[in-house]
């Protein structure tokens, strides 16, 4: 091509000169020499080297525009990389002078365009992120004293610095042999808060917020550390809410996870700044209490949360009234304390407290150990107490007090433990109701009673006591009608009896129970009237059957008036109702007296008989119609 065109260049000029050159195999042809033509030959000499630089400088031009658009397209493709970066990338000399970054550095640290021109010193942009709050948060004497003596790193790091405005930046210096450096800088605040919400969930609890049970040990390690070291003393409270799963069964799972919020927050006013207050699980919280006097400020702490858990919660319409049970480990002295046994204390305490009537807090003492452990052992043979057989139905009468007759048996439950012997109701049932066992166990009773019903006159009838765990059990409908139809029992002859314990008002499940009962024919009694804080509110809810005045009236009718104006107004609002009274707890021939005279209908006691095993029944059956009462001598 070079050739070519240097041919074509020189032909041109020739034509121009009015000369006539053969084109040959050589570049210049061959012409004719004299002296005349020697002016003529250094002009075409002359002509063609300037056509010759002419030329050269046309392909220097074309080579040199060449590079320039490459160096541009690759200036283009080095911008385009480095700007595009999710990192700020930043280059500085040895001087400390900018030589070059990319838009995300001067975005990350709001750097004017100006700011970032080449040359600009390190002071310089610093400087204008103080000014802007692009920097980690400090004080301007601080940042001064700083800034006079500005270190930069001879080797390759990795630096995370938080910024006033709450960023968070992660920052690689990688150093360059000349004593600049080449440095990326990446907002991994996201990232920072990601982490850090997962760090939460792994240590809180999602619904209340609290501290789990990881947190809870984390900080309890620590407490007892801190203890080691400078002798304070602790103090691990374990916490039950009592009637939880109640209010669960009863009201539903959403007013539940309002319940455990709304413990949550009053668990957390009753504390100290210095104490920490964990969701553990379920219905069961836990406090560390630290920096305070023990065993005192515990029992203080524990009889406050008592108090306040004890005050109705307003949740969706409806009051829950559910209290708390307390346990109480503390570490004092020279104890070193470990943190599992600290627990285990706790909670042995807290499960007294629970056995003792619940509402109430109690401190460890070494002897619980013992009782807790034979509760323990209780639980397990009550499991195993209805698949033995080792239940019995007692039976004692309710007569008429008109005519002394029977109108029914009211069913006892009792329990023949291998080793204990007879074990009363009071010292399992609770525990049953506790462990959901009460609801194979009701079914047991249903079933028996109302078979040894079924072979009774049809005139006399058979009174059970429903738990409160019973009638919030979803087949309690089903349960009742398998007994009464296996037994051929008439519906009206089963009484099912409740108590004040038994939330109605407000509670739609507990009283479609009760009058899907009611629709099969079933009598509903309230028992134990007059104990509750809301008796009369009982009775405008359902439309009960019968009420049984508690014998705690009974036995004082006979000396104190108002015991006896109580137990007339009752029969007169029973009356009024069309409600049947029953007086229980009759014991002396006055009281039975009394109670007929002022109204009741029916008497229960030890005065008419103490309950009875099945084979005694019909013994007593045979005399009600001709003795008034009958009287036992030997107590079951």
């Amino acid at each position: 091509m070079l050739f070519s065109s240097l041919r074509s260049t020189i032909g041109c000029a020739c034509l121009l000169g009015g000369l006539t050159i053969a084109a040959g195999p050589t570049l210049i042809g061959t012409l004719p020499v004299d002296a005349a033509s020697a002016p003529f030959s250094a002009v075409l000499v002359a002509f063609l080297g300037l056509a010759i630089g002419l030329v050269l400088r046309q392909l220097v031009l074309r080579r040199l525009d060449r590079v320039l658009k490459e160096q541009k397209a690759e200036n283009l493709r080095f911008d385009t990389a480095i700007n595009n970066m999710t990192q700020g990338l930043c280059f500085f000399d040895g001087q400390r002078r900018l030589i070059v970054c990319n838009n995300r550095y001067a975005d990350l640290y709001k750097l004017s365009r100006d700011m970032v021109r080449r040359g600009t010193t390190l002071a310089e942009i610093v400087d204008h992120r103080f000014a802007a709050g692009s920097f980690p948060d400090m004080s301007r004497d601080d940042y001064l004293k700083w800034r006079e003596s500005i270190a930069v790193a001879d080797k390759a790091s990795d630096t995370v610095s938080t910024l006033k405005d709450g960023r968070t930046i992660a920052i690689h210096h990688e150093p360059m042999p000349d004593g600049g450096w080449v440095a990326t800088h990446a907002d991994i605040t996201e990232q920072c808060r990601t982490q850090a919400q997962i760090e939460r969930m792994l240590r809180h609890d999602a619904l209340t917020g609290l501290p789990n049970r990881l947190l809870f040990r984390e900080h309890l390690n620590e407490a007892l550390q801190r203890k080691r070291i400078a002798g304070h003393s602790l103090a691990v409270l374990c916490i039950d809410l009592d009637r939880f799963k109640e209010v669960n069964d009863t009201l539903g799972h959403p007013v539940g996870d309002q319940l455990l919020r709304a413990a949550a927050q009053r668990l957390n006013e009753c504390v100290g700044q210095n104490d920490l207050v964990a969701r553990l699980g379920g219905d069961e919280f836990a406090i560390v209490q630290t920096e305070a006097t023990q065993p005192i400020e515990a029992r203080a702490l524990a009889d406050r949360l008592v108090r306040v858990m004890a005050a109705p919660f307003r949740l969706e319409g409806h009051q829950v009234v559910v209290g708390v049970s307390v346990g109480v480990a503390v570490v004092a002295g020279d104890t070193v304390g470990d943190p599992d046994e600290l627990l285990k204390e706790a909670d042995l305490a807290m499960y007294e407290a629970k056995a003792g009537g619940r509402g109430k807090y109690s401190v460890f003492t070494p002897e619980m150990g013992a009782h807790v452990q034979g509760r323990r052992w209780l639980e397990n043979d009550l499991r195993a107490a209805v698949d033995r057989g080792e239940f019995e139905l007692f039976f004692q009468p309710i007569v008429g007090l008109a005519d002394h007759r029977v109108r029914a048996f009211e069913a006892l439950l009792r329990w023949h433990h291998p080793s204990r012997g007879l074990v009363m109701p009071d010292q399992f049932i609770a525990l049953a109701e506790e462990t959901g066992l009460i609801e194979a166990i009701g079914a047991w009773v249903l079933k028996d009673a109302c078979s040894r019903a079924a072979q009774w006159p049809s005139r006399v009838g058979i009174a059970i006591n429903l738990s409160p765990v019973q009638l919030r059990s979803g087949n309690l409908i089903a349960v009742v009608q398998a007994a009464l139809q296996a037994s051929g029992l008439s519906p009206t002859r089963l009484e099912l009896e409740i108590t004040e314990s038994v939330p109605l008002a407000g509670n739609s499940h507990n009283l479609a129970m009760l009058h899907e009962l009611r629709a099969l024919g079933v009598r509903i009694s309230l028992d134990d009237f007059g104990v509750g804080y809301s008796s009369l509110g009982y009775l405008r809810t359902f439309p009960f059957n019968k009420i049984k005045i508690d014998r705690s009236f009974v036995r004082d009718v006979a000396g104190n008036r108002d015991a006896a104006a109580i137990v007339r107004a009752v029969t007169t609002l029973g009356e009024d109702l069309g409600m049947a009274i029953t007086a229980e707890g009759v014991e002396t021939d006055e009281q039975w007296r009394l109670v007929r005279e002022l109204g009741c209908e029916e008497a229960q006691g030890y005065f008419i008989s103490r309950p009875r095993p099945a084979g005694e029944v019909d013994a007593i059956l045979k005399i009600d119609s001709r003795l008034a009462v009958v009287r036992a001598s030997a107590p079951c």
